[in-house]
C-alpha cells in the first residue's frame, strides 16, 4: 500500500505522545542536564590514551608509531616522537611520544585512529560534554589530560577491554616466552663442555 511507512510512523507518534500521560516509558524527553540517561557500550564521542599500572608516564601503551596521525581524516592528532627508548607494556624498549594532541574542536569522531592502533594504545571515551566558551584554547587536549587508566577503559567498554587485554596478555606471554629461551641458550653457551 502507497503511504504505509508514514502510516506506521505516525501510529508510533500518536502512540508515544498518548502513551507518554498513562506510562513513565513512553517519555522519550529528558531533561538534560538534570537528568541523564546511561550511555550504552558502544557510544563513541573523543579519543584517550591508555596507560597499564599506576604512573601514566611510565604505563602508557602509545609507543609514537605515528599511524593514528597519519590515518586521521581531518588531521586532528599531533604527535613528536621522542628522542630516547623506555620499556613498553612488554619489557622491550620503544619510543613514547614526547608531545601527543589531540584538537577536539576538529575530531569527527570516526573511531579510525582506534581501528588502525596496533598497540592497542587509543580507545573512544564516551564523555561528550567539552563545551566551553574559549573556543581555541581548551579544545586542544594533551597527553596528560588525554591519558586514562585501563580500569577506567574496562569500566566503559567491558567487552572491548576484555578482548584488548586478552590480546596483550598473549604478546606478554610470547615475549616472556622468547626471553627465557633466549637466556637458557645464552647459559647453555656459556656453560663449559662436558668432560669425558
Amino acid at each position: 500500500m502507497l503511504g504505509e511507512g508514514i502510516i506506521k510512523g505516525m501510529v508510533e507518534t500518536a502512540r508515544n505522545f498518548l502513551g507518554s500521560y498513562v506510562r513513565e516509558d513512553r517519555l522519550t524527553t529528558v531533561q538534560y542536564p538534570e537528568e541523564r540517561e546511561p550511555q550504552i557500550e558502544n557510544a563513541r564521542q573523543f579519543p584517550f590514551l591508555v596507560y597499564d599500572g599506576e604512573d601514566w608516564e611510565t604505563g602508557l601503551r602509545c609507543v609514537a608509531c605515528q599511524i593514528c596521525e597519519k590515518e586521521c581524516p581531518p588531521q586532528c592528532i599531533y604527535i613528536v616522537k621522542s628522542k630516547d627508548k623506555k620499556p613498553d607494556y612488554k619489557g622491550q624498549m620503544q619510543f613514547y611520544p614526547a608531545i601527543f594532541d589531540i584538537d577536539l574542536s576538529v575530531c569527527m569522531s570516526c573511531q579510525i585512529c582506534v581501528e588502525v592502533c596496533p598497540f592497542e594504545a587509543i580507545k573512544m571515551d564516551t564523555d561528550y560534554e567539552w563545551s566551553t566558551p574559549d573556543r581555541f584554547a581548551a579544545l586542544l587536549v594533551h597527553k596528560d589530560q588525554l591519558a586514562r587508566p585501563n580500569a577506567y577503559y574496562q569500566q566503559l567498554h567491558p567487552t572491548d577491554a576484555a578482548a584488548s587485554d586478552a590480546v596483550l596478555a598473549q604478546e606478554r606471554a610470547r615475549a616472556q616466552a622468547k626471553a627465557r629461551a633466549a637466556a637458557e641458550l645464552k647459559t647453555k653457551a656459556a656453560a663449559p663442555p662436558p668432560t669425558s
